[in-house]
């Protein structure tokens, strides 16, 4: 339901591309977007809340104002909504946990005797800056690989050639020595030219370089200057081979690949050259569930190529964009040049993104190991054993949910947190099966009975909780405490959280427990409801969406349980269907097109 006063502001919404920005009742920016037509994109949102997606819909009705800015084309709203969503970090948009600008490797090359360093920030200062650096971790190890190849200096100092004593990096091989003569200014610019080529990918032009010079050196009976770049050679070799990757490419191209578990996402990035992997990143998102795979590329690839310097002329992506034009010709103008985003189905491209997202799954498992062991989780485990007086640690949390509109669809659901992570493999969604209408105490006991009385001894598959959360209040919380008895389970420690003060209640206590509003053990069990709402609510609305599916089609003659599966699967629901084409739904195997005109006449 629109709020009145959003309601005359709809109407006044200009049909003209540009950027929309949702704040909430507090005035902080929850949702940046960008459309063709403002008024059509915004009034999209505002329909019955049945038909959006659960996260949407929750956003939604958080909405109190609506600002906007018009863009002369949808490509320049492409550009400012990148830039408004850097600049607030709104929660329902697709984000990057760790959204810093990108490091660059500087080299003064304005200067006589150029210096090498790490900055986070270009200017235009006429210096050279070679981005594509990741994080701050791959910019150090890149400038430590330089300095031992490449012993340019770091220091700020005016260089004479007079100096009677050089600094302790070059006694360690870390500079070339300017500063007491001891490389002459034409080898000193040679050398800078070798580094920004190298740092530019053209290792070939720099070995080629180097064992000239090599040879030059041995021919002159020079044989310590030769050693040096010996030296340098077998650095760079080394260097080149650890990089290559087992396929044989031609080119300069990006792959990302995508995994996710539950409300994160990872994305890893690999940026290979000629066989050689020049770049490999990942990038933990937050606030990924109810978010399309689409969604999350999509929202990725404009957020890592605002902020980069350098992209390549091919892009492989493990799933599609919704917007692949538009952003095709955003990353164009921005290369200055060709390029081709591309979803592989086979070969070599195939085999790239597969791999990349077997590594983005490696990492987000690392990512979550080391989130379960996050000091505020282990203080808000150890705080509510305290404040519950248990006698064991909380390793295990389970909490429940019930939902249901008029106890229609009525399903449940029960989450999983291990030392205050979740497991989203654990998860188990329930049908109510026994309550044939709106009772959500008795869909309550239903499920906790079917849970423990079935499964209690399962350790190994369902395992034994610690603690079992339920969403509710007193009345929910007796229902599940019956069910409990009924499945011989009185043993398991059980509290609720009512949605309305966030009052936790416990059983043979009359007062909520003394919880602090802004203590991490009510944050934890906050996560814990919150989740389980979003796991049930997310199956209530699948199955009732498969409901209105089956109702829809099902009645449409030629059109049974295969060809209803491959319209769903092609065009997403209903919806989706009734908005195509008599030629695109002709284009489904199977599908007629005098079928095609019947569908869309029974859905028209």
């Amino acid at each position: 339901m629109v709020k009145p006063h959003l309601e005359s502001y709809l109407k006044t919404l200009p049909p003209k591309p540009g950027i929309y920005i949702y704040r909430d009742d507090r005035g902080e920016v929850i949702y940046v977007g960008k459309a063709s037509n403002l008024r059509n994109r915004v009034r999209s949102y505002f329909q019955h809340s049945s038909n959006l997606p659960d996260k949407t819909a929750q956003m939604v009705s958080r909405i109190d104002r609506i600002d906007f800015v018009i863009t002369e084309s949808e490509l320049a709203a492409l550009v400012l909504e990148c830039q408004q969503i850097k600049k607030y970090r709104p929660h329902y948009n697709v984000l990057l946990k760790d959204d810093k600008s990108f490091p660059y490797i500087k080299i003064d090359i304005k200067n006589d005797w150029p210096t090498i360093s790490i900055t986070r920030r270009r200017y235009n200062d006429g210096a050279k800056y070679i981005g594509r650096v990741p994080n701050a971790w791959s910019a150090r190890q890149t400038y430590d690989l330089i300095k031992r190849i490449f012993p340019l200096r770091s220091c700020n100092k005016v260089i004479t050639g007079k100096d009677t004593r050089p600094c302790l990096k070059y006694h360690i091989q870390r500079c070339s020595g300017p500063c007491i003569g001891a490389i002459s200014h034409d080898r000193y610019q040679d050398m800078v030219k070798q580094v920004v080529a190298f740092l530019e990918g053209r290792e070939d032009v720099v070995l080629k370089e180097l064992k000239k010079s090599m040879q030059q050196a041995a021919a002159a009976m020079e044989f310590e200057k030769a050693a040096q770049y010996r030296n340098q050679i077998q650095a760079i070799q080394n260097v080149v081979a650890s990089n290559r990757i087992p396929f044989n490419i031609r080119g300069e191209l990006d792959v990302i690949g995508l995994a996710r578990d539950g409300d994160l996402a990872c994305v890893r990035l690999f940026s290979i050259k000629d066989s050689r992997l020049k770049a490999d990143d990942h990038f933990i998102i937050e606030h990924a569930a109810g978010e399309t795979n689409s969604n999350i590329i999509e929202g990725f690839t404009k957020l890592y190529y605002a902020s980069s310097e350098h992209i390549p002329p091919l892009v492989l992506l493990q799933s599609p964009l919704n917007e692949p034009a538009l952003i095709k010709d955003w990353l164009k103008e921005k290369r200055g040049s060709s390029l081709e985003i591309r979803v592989p189905i086979k070969g070599t491209g195939l085999r790239l993104v597969e791999m990349a997202a077997e590594n983005a799954r490696q990492q987000l498992d690392i990512y979550k190991a080391r989130q379960s062991t996050r000091p505020e989780n282990m203080e808000a485990l150890t705080g509510l054993q305290h404040v519950l007086g248990l006698d064991h640690i909380l390793h295990r949390i389970e909490g429940y949910d019930i939902s249901n509109i008029q106890g229609t669809s009525a399903v449940g659901s029960m989450v999983v947190f291990e030392n205050g992570a979740p497991r989203p493999t654990h998860y188990r969604r329930f049908k109510i099966r026994t309550v044939p209408h709106s009772d959500d105490y008795a869909m309550m006991r239903e499920m906790l009975q079917r849970r423990f009385k079935g499964h209690l001894g399962d350790k190994e598959k369902w395992g034994r909780p610690d603690l079992v959360l339920i969403d509710g209040g007193r009345g929910h919380l007796g229902a599940a405490m019956q069910a409990l008895r009924d499945a011989g389970a009185t043993d398991i420690p059980i509290i609720s959280i009512a949605k309305e003060n966030e009052d936790i209640f416990q059983p043979g206590q009359p007062n909520p427990l003394p919880l602090d509003k802004s203590s991490h053990e009510l944050h934890l069990l906050q996560r814990i409801r919150d989740e389980a709402h979003r796991f049930a609510v997310t199956y209530h609305r699948k199955l009732r969406a498969e409901k209105g599916t089956r109702s829809l089609l099902d009645s449409i003659p030629g059109v049974g349980p295969a060809r209803r599966k491959a319209l769903i699967q092609r065009f997403g629901s209903v919806y989706g269907v009734k908005a195509a084409s008599v030629e695109e739904l002709a284009s489904i195997d199977g599908i007629t097109k005098k079928l095609a005109q019947q569908i869309q006449e029974h859905l028209g």
